[in-house]
């Protein structure tokens, strides 16, 4: 029985071309990322590698930046920097969302109420206007990035959770765990949270997703990855004032930032397609 649920599951995937297609980029931008500095791209920050502005060629295929530094492994490194501070906020968001949704959706009343109140807080403040106080409180940076991803993509995610969590303490099986004298935490990790982990994990992809956008936006803004570390959104930020006479500078981590993004997207709807197959878009 299993087993044919599994190859059902496994068929299904292999027919999500578009789930496929958001894999494969996934897991390329992902092993770039990461093993870019031990590839042999060169040093990403060395000054005068090259002509300054050099356009794409044979010895600098991405070309060159205002200060002569090849742009291959600057778009790498930025790949890396992107994914990593926006993956380490949406764990970070998933872990706290996950509990503050459970908690709210199955204690509810008072409780309930309060987290509901600061989610609707939390949702209301525009992460641009989150970065600007972070950025003077703690000083631009990567912790400043990663405070406002995580407090930006918080309150949709414990609003996911919460709803979930609301239909699932209501069955059965949650209602004579607690007439058998479970405890409260027993109820919400034994019962209640694996059957909230497919929601959960979707949740996690978009957020990811958007996570990758707030940190490209800060860096863009001077407020996340500082000089003379790149982030996708940092060397935008810079190619931009060369996009007249330079327009590969801008171009280049643009296109990698939006393949990044389509390719979590794409790989959030195929999940999705396989945890709630009657509700996913049709396969291709």
């Amino acid at each position: 029985m299993s087993q044919g649920i599994r190859g059902a599951t496994l068929r299904r995937l292999l027919r999500d071309r578009l789930g496929l297609l958001g894999a494969g980029l996934l897991v390329v931008l992902l092993v770039l990322g990461v093993f870019g500095p031990y590839l042999p791209l060169g040093d990403p920050t060395a000054i005068g590698a090259g002509p300054r502005l050099g356009p794409p060629s044979a010895a600098f295929p991405m070309g060159n930046d205002e200060l002569g530094r090849d742009y291959l492994p600057r778009v790498v490194q930025g790949i890396g920097a992107t994914f990593l501070l926006s993956s380490i906020a949406v764990v970070i968001t998933a872990l706290l969302g996950t509990l503050l949704g459970i908690a709210a959706g199955y204690l509810g009343g008072v409780t309930d109420s309060l987290i509901a109140r600061i989610a609707d807080v939390l949702f209301a403040f525009p992460a641009l206007l989150f970065g600007l106080l972070a950025a003077a409180v703690i000083g631009p940076g990567s912790v400043s990035a990663i405070v406002v991803i995580s407090t930006a993509t918080l309150p949709l995610f414990v609003r996911v959770i919460r709803s979930v969590s609301l239909s699932v303490a209501g069955r059965e099986f949650a209602v004579a765990s607690v007439v058998a004298g479970a405890s409260v935490w027993r109820v919400m990790v034994v019962h209640i949270l694996p059957n909230i982990l497919g929601a959960a994990i979707i949740q996690l992809s978009y957020a990811l997703s958007i996570g990758m956008l707030i940190e490209s936006g800060l860096s863009f803004l001077g407020l996340g990855v500082q000089p003379p570390d790149a982030s996708l959104g940092s060397l935008l930020r810079l190619g931009s004032v060369y996009l007249t006479v330079s327009p590969w500078l801008v171009l280049i981590p643009g296109l990698v930032l939006a393949l990044a993004i389509m390719s979590v997207n794409l790989l959030g709807d195929a999940i999705r397609d396989l945890l709630e197959p009657l509700r996913g878009r049709a396969l291709r």
